[in-house]
């Protein structure tokens, strides 16, 4: 008899689904940490986007708050399940002053635990089991898990074509015309369109001009347009003179929050997450930005069961509340994600391996396309094995991104300090320089 025979359709296929392929592997390697004296020969994990640039600086804060402050009654009792009312005020002057550049009304949030949750929950409240939700690709492979497993809404790829001497995204409109046809012909809706920026994988981001020509389509078509800030602080500074010459003509990061407070669209939606900029993923605290009044209360009526702790939402929002240490903590940040890039791309350069010029996020996404025996899926996963056997270090694999280019791999740099990327880049070189001698 199975041993899933008594789970529902649902559960069966949650059982037998990894929520990531290479889940396996990374507890593998987290079991054989490399450490300079220890264990020399140890694992590199690289393939989870977590960011450990500043944990050490935000922890000490948190520490601060609760070493100095008491814990306020609220937190023992239940509060709003879209969010304590004094959180959502601090989290809103938090996106105001550093991300967004305009002023965010707290009733325009809602909170959950974690990305996961927020898109969980506004899947299934803007679409209907069945619907499409497009990406374009290559886009973060857990979305597909995000919007189908509860929701049921199916994802779609967007193929955009790649381009590594760009470090923003441009795509024919009529790529989008095309598609709804597409989707419309095999009997789904074309519900929601999905942007990433900066992008994961390719750490590229939207111009203000193309974001508002997306957000004009949309709004004719009634497509529900959402764009994930989830990396919005974690840019790269082109400015560092070493990169100049990788951004001659790049035009500013612009939030899109500033362009749905223009808008007050029902249509345009916000996803934003501490998990990545602040390094805490542990925490879980994801939120939905929307001037669509009926979603944000149908999200409040049926997210209690996705609710974040209250000491969670009182611990944060006192750091939040903290303006000055935030400029600091976020200063910090951009400083050492540059020089994590720099190392990153100083290796790939002196290899003449191709990648992405990336704007932000935590990744470089690079081209190893000449070392596959053949352009296909299976070779893709031959690949990233034997540079996980041979070197140690574990990328993010192909399956799952959705691109029909082939050889592409994610490089996550902030899951590493200083020393030990470039140790890992050492590695890399090794891997690469034995494979083009053939050995």
């Amino acid at each position: 008899m199975s041993e899933n025979t008594f789970l529902s359709k649902k559960g069966s296929a949650a059982a037998s689904n990894p929520m990531r392929v290479d889940l396996e592997i990374y507890y593998e390697a987290m079991e054989n940490l490399y450490h300079p004296e220890t264990n020399p020969t140890g694992a590199l994990p690289m393939n989870v986007a977590e960011n450990h640039l500043c944990w050490e600086m935000l922890r000490d804060r948190i520490q601060q708050v609760t070493r100095e402050n008491d814990i306020p009654d609220w937190v023992a009792s239940y509060t709003d399940p879209a969010g304590a009312p004094s959180f959502r005020e601090a989290v809103a002057s938090f996106l105001s002053k550093f991300l967004t550049g305009l002023p965010i009304q707290a009733d325009s949030l809602a909170f959950s635990g974690g990305a996961t949750s927020v898109i969980e929950m506004t899947s299934f409240l803007l679409a209907n089991p069945g619907d499409s939700a497009v990406i374009p690709a290559p886009s973060y492979p857990v979305y597909t898990g995000d919007m189908g497993t509860l929701p049921e809404v199916r994802r779609v790829d967007l193929q955009v074509s790649s381009d590594p001497s760009d470090s923003e995204y441009h795509f024919d409109l009529e790529l989008l015309n095309q598609t709804k046809k597409k989707i419309e012909s095999e009997g789904s809706t074309f519900r929601m369109l999905i942007l990433t920026q900066p992008d994961n994988p390719t750490g590229r981001i939207y111009s203000e001009e193309f974001l508002r020509s997306i957000a004009d389509w949309c709004i004719s078509n009634q497509v529900h347009l959402i764009v994930n800030e989830i990396y919005g602080m974690s840019q790269i500074d082109i400015q560092y003179p070493e990169l100049q010459k990788d951004y001659v003509n790049a035009t500013p990061f612009v939030s899109f929050g500033k362009i749905m407070a223009d808008y007050q669209s029902p249509f345009l939606h916000f996803w934003y997450s501490f998990s990545k900029d602040f390094g805490i993923s542990g925490f879980r605290i994801g939120l939905l930005h929307s001037h669509n009044e009926a979603l944000i209360q149908a999200y409040r009526n049926a997210g209690l069961g996705h609710s974040i702790s209250n000491y969670t939402q009182w611990v944060m929002q006192e750091v939040l509340l903290d303006h000055n240490f935030l400029s600091k903590f976020f200063e910090r940040l951009q400083l050492r994600l540059t020089e994590s890039y720099l190392i990153v791309t100083r290796a790939l350069k002196k290899l003449n391996i191709p990648y992405h010029p990336s704007r932000g996020s935590l990744f470089v996404w690079m081209d190893l396309s000449d070392f596959l025996e053949e352009k296909s899926s299976e070779a893709e996963e031959k690949l990233w094995l034997e540079i996980y056997k041979k070197s140690g270090i574990l990328v993010t694999p192909t399956n799952g991104f959705g691109h029909s280019e082939k050889g592409w791999y994610r490089i996550v740099m902030t899951s590493l300090n200083h020393f030990d990327l470039n140790v890992a880049m050492n590695r890399l070189r090794q891997f690469i320089e034995s494979k083009r001698a053939g050995l």
